[in-house]
Formats: C-alpha cells, structure tokens, sequence
C-alpha cells in the first residue's frame, strides 16, 4: 500500500538530496507526499520555518519525514548505512522523535535500518578525532546541521516527525570544512565550495566518493518507502 503512514510531506536539504529524493518518488504511483528543498543549517532552518508557519504550511495533526544524508560519529555505522533518529541533542538539550510514527517506519523497513542518536551542529565536524570525541562524550551516533531545529519547531506546533538519513562520510577519514561554503539563507555557495575541496583534495575525493554512494541510497530508499 503506497504511503501507507500516511505521510504528508518530506524536507530535505536543498541540492543534490532534495534531487535524489525526487528521484526516488519519480517512479512511484499513487499517494506520494509533498517534497519540500529546506536550507541547510540551524538558523536559515529556523527561520524558513517560521516563514511557513506564518504562510501556514505545517499544520497538525500532520506527519513530516525528515530525510537527507548525514556523518556518522560511530565505528558502527559506515558510509551507505540507513538510520532512523530517536532523538536530537544540541548544546545540552534534546528534542525527540514522534515514538509512534518512528516504530511504524522502524518496522516497515526494518531489515535495513538502524535506530540511533544523533548530534545536531552549527558547522561540519571534519576530523575523525573529532567526530569520535563528541560520539563517546554526547553518546551520539550521528551528526547533521538540521535535525534538532527541526524537531524543536516541529514538537511544539504538535506535528509529527520521523527522521531518516543515509550516511555519507565514516569517523575514520577527514572530510574538508566547507562550513564557509554555506551561505547565511542555508544555500551553498560555489566558489568557498571549490575551494575547500581543492586544499584539500584527498579529503575532497572521499567526500565526494561517499555522497555519491548515500545519494543513491537514498534515492532508492525513498522509491522503496513510497512504492506498494
């Protein structure tokens, strides 16, 4: 049965994600929910929200999936790996996900996905020290520069929310800083984005070899969530 949650709309980061999701739904017949390109980070996030919620976009009772690529902050989880969030933390505070609506996701892709803990933040995480240091101290699994946002917005206007990303890059390996890339609407920006992969090129060639890989995964994630 197609969209049988139901769900009414997906975000996604705008770019190559809101792509692949569009991608994914692009086959598939029958209900398929509204997708909508978000900006990327926490303070452009915050306020397309706002803005929506004034234009009255989101409204409860409605179910929103948050999907999208993100780090993994763990030995367990490796690039391509499907995970479903529990929950957010940022500077000490924690949102969590719709239980209900995350158990019915949980189940109806069972198989192929992990339950996790994830870390939002305000700027990329690129050194593998790093990205361990806040797995071990936040208990953590994954990072993305999103989710809590997100979830804080999205609870207290009692809509529910299910998060599901793919992951993108491992915590053994650098990837480049390209927070300098992101611009203050949460849209990248092409020229610090070049840049950032050219000083760092074997860094820059594993991030790309790994988005390349989670892209496709969750293209086919997405056709597999939607079609019957």
């Amino acid at each position: 049965m197609p969209n049988f949650l139901p769900i009414n709309t997906i975000l996604v980061p705008q770019g190559a994600e809101y792509k692949a999701v569009c991608r994914g739904l692009s086959g598939v017949t029958g209900s398929i929910p509204t997708v909508v390109a978000i900006p990327v980070g926490m303070k452009p996030l915050l306020k397309y929200l706002q803005q929506s919620q004034r234009n009255r976009e989101f409204l409860a009772p409605s179910r929103v999936v948050i999907m999208g690529i993100c780090g993994s902050l763990s030995d367990r989880y490796t690039v391509g790996d499907i995970v479903l969030y529990q929950d957010c933390v940022y500077c000490g505070k924690r949102q969590e996900c719709d239980r209900t609506f995350t158990a019915q996701l949980h189940s109806y892709i069972s198989e192929k996905v992990s339950l996790v803990k994830s870390l939002t933040s305000d700027r990329m995480i690129c050194s593998p020290s790093e990205k361990r240091h806040l797995g071990e101290t936040l208990a953590a699994d994954v990072v993305d520069m999103e989710g809590f946002t997100a979830l804080e917005f999205f609870n207290a206007v009692g809509v529910d929310v299910a998060m599901l990303r793919v992951v993108s890059d491992d915590c053994q390996h650098d990837i480049p800083d390209l927070t300098s890339a992101i611009n203050s609407d949460g849209s990248l920006n092409p020229f610090p984005l070049a840049m950032g992969m050219l000083r760092q090129p074997l860094a820059a060639t594993r991030l790309i070899r790994g988005s390349l890989k989670s892209l496709k995964v969750l293209e086919q994630l997405t056709n597999r969530l939607f079609s019957s």
